[in-house]
């Protein structure tokens, strides 16, 4: 060993006690990040081995708290949400255990071995339903949270059992002033070949049973985006502004339906469409009367009322422009994309790509009311191809999927035919020009003098200015056309509040019902 040896070993010793003790006072240094060698094995429980459907998709969801299961806190796009992987499984019965590891995808971060070390509860879902867009539908199966600790690098195997299933659908218990519906639906279960319902909350205004030969107006609400016919429970909780408002002296007597948009792709936004099925005209022609014989209402076109904000918002104006005749005005707020060379911000007809705009940058998908950007449109896609089968958004359930699957034609899967690529984002302009019949804007413009006699009344849109979706930028568009209308020339009413975002609602529920009220003849 001569002279430079020596010197060289000591130096090497010392540098790799100094990275030691770097390591040893802050544990989050690169050394400690090795890539885990990480699995689970899936296991059904012995009252379930051989029984399972034998095609599902599976998840492993992790979080970090035992407040609340993991299985709950996965569907939104946050750069922070816990991290879940899924995989599609073919020809599983339950008798043997599953390996689940590298081969899975990952939101988000794309791989299981890229988790950071540290303790997590675990829990696996075994998605087998094809009649809901959640994971957590009626049917499926999932296990007990377990907490597991992770460690950097090295192989690790964990084991999850399936031993619980969701329970069947049930309808909530009736309350004095809310009462719930679900019928069969014949136009639905035709077209998807089994049974199909259809589900709504009536809100019942006050003094209903004591005046038992009064009719009443309706006006029909509609959520936003996974907002169920449950959520009128929570409009009329003790103690909450709705509530006091529907039970003052000042609000007119009428009633409120929340409809239900849910279908096996995601929303179906009440209408028509190749993949979802005949949502609008079951709605219009099976669930509503129906709800109005049961409730006492007045059941006249002049008496008819639709509302609702973001997916709702759309699905008002959808609704009152696809059924002129049926509905007596439209109250829509933060409405979702009503003309689609402005989808949020991409131009389906003319952009080339969904994902990168047109000057090589990301394309944002939302920002807060100060324009700084949430998450990007790749990142979003990210997340709805774990949630979907096939590793593709179009069956996520997610928001684009939904979209996607009103809006696009039928493959010879029975999928939704994707606009662009679930993971360039290239978009397919074939499918894009499928679209059309339900860009709201173009719809307008194409039928005006058809339509526009029978709108005239109708229009009430509130939009803020910095939606965090910009969803103001496609309402800008419809603006435009609306003030350039002639024979005849709109009396639509656009209201658009500078500095707010998503759902601003410029008026009051009281004063929005008033409305309602003057126009019932």
């Amino acid at each position: 060993m001569n002279d430079m040896t020596v010197f060289s070993s000591r130096s090497t010793t010392k540098l790799w006690g100094e990275l030691l003790l770097l390591c040893f006072l802050f544990p989050a240094c690169s050394w400690s990040n090795q890539p885990a060698n990480l699995s689970f094995k899936i296991a059904a429980h012995s009252s379930l081995a051989g029984s399972l459907p034998v095609h599902g998709r599976l998840f492993v969801i992790l979080n970090s708290t035992a407040e609340r299961e993991p299985r709950f806190g996965i569907g939104w796009a946050d750069p922070k949400a816990d991290p879940f992987f899924a995989k599609d499984i073919f020809g599983w019965n339950g008798k043997a255990a599953l390996s689940f590891g590298e081969e899975a995808i990952g939101f988000p971060i794309e791989s299981i071995n890229k988790l950071a070390p540290g303790a997590y509860y675990a829990q696996a879902l075994y998605d087998v339903d094809t009649t809901f867009s959640f994971i957590n539908a009626p049917g499926n199966f999932y296990s007990a949270p377990m907490k597991i600790e992770i460690a950097a690098g090295g192989k690790q195997s964990f084991r999850l059992t399936l031993d619980q299933r969701i329970p069947e659908e049930q309808l909530p218990q009736d309350t004095e002033y809310v009462k719930y519906v679900r019928i069969q639906s014949r136009l639905l279960s035709e077209f998807w070949k089994k049974p199909m319902y259809l589900r709504a909350a009536a809100i019942l205004p006050k003094g209903y049973e004591q005046e038992p030969q009064r009719r009443y107006p309706v006006r029909y609400t509609i959520g936003g985006y996974h907002s169920r016919y449950t959520n009128a429970e929570r409009m009329m909780r003790e103690g909450s502004s709705f509530r006091n408002d529907w039970l003052s002296d000042e609000c007119p007597r009428m009633l409120l339906v929340h409809l239900d948009g849910e279908a096996p792709f995601g929303d179906s936004y009440q209408v028509n469409s190749a993949n979802n099925g005949p949502y609008g005209d079951a709605t219009i022609q099976e669930l509503i009367p129906q709800i109005e014989k049961k409730f006492r209402a007045l059941a006249t076109p002049q008496s008819r009322f639709l509302e609702g904000g973001s997916t709702g918002g759309w699905v008002a104006l959808a609704l009152q422009i696809f059924y002129p005749d049926f509905f007596n005005g439209a109250w829509s707020f933060c409405a979702d994309g009503v003309d689609f060379r402005y989808f949020q911000l991409v131009n389906v007809y003319s952009d080339d790509n969904a994902f990168v705009n047109e000057h090589g940058y990301e394309r944002p998908s939302m920002r807060d009311t100060d324009g700084e950007p949430r998450f990007s449109m790749r990142h979003e896609m990210m997340m709805e191809r774990v949630l979907g089968r096939g590793n593709t958004f179009v069956t996520s359930g997610g928001q684009w999927g939904a979209w996607n699957a009103v809006y696009s034609p039928r493959a010879t899967n029975g999928w939704p035919q994707a606009i662009w690529d679930s993971w360039t984002g290239k978009i397919d302009h074939q499918i894009a020009e499928a679209w059309r019949p339900y860009d709201l804007r173009e719809v307008l413009a194409n039928n005006w003098p058809q339509l526009g006699p029978k709108l005239q009344g109708k229009l009430h849109i509130w939009m803020g200015d910095m939606d965090n979706f910009y969803l103001n930028n496609a309402m800008r568009l419809l603006e435009k056309f609306l003030n350039e209308t002639q024979n005849p020339k709109s009396d639509a009413r656009l209201f658009f509040a500078p500095g707010e975002g998503h759902c601003w609602q410029g008026i009051s529920e009281i004063d929005m019902m008033r409305e309602m009220a003057a126009r019932v003849k």
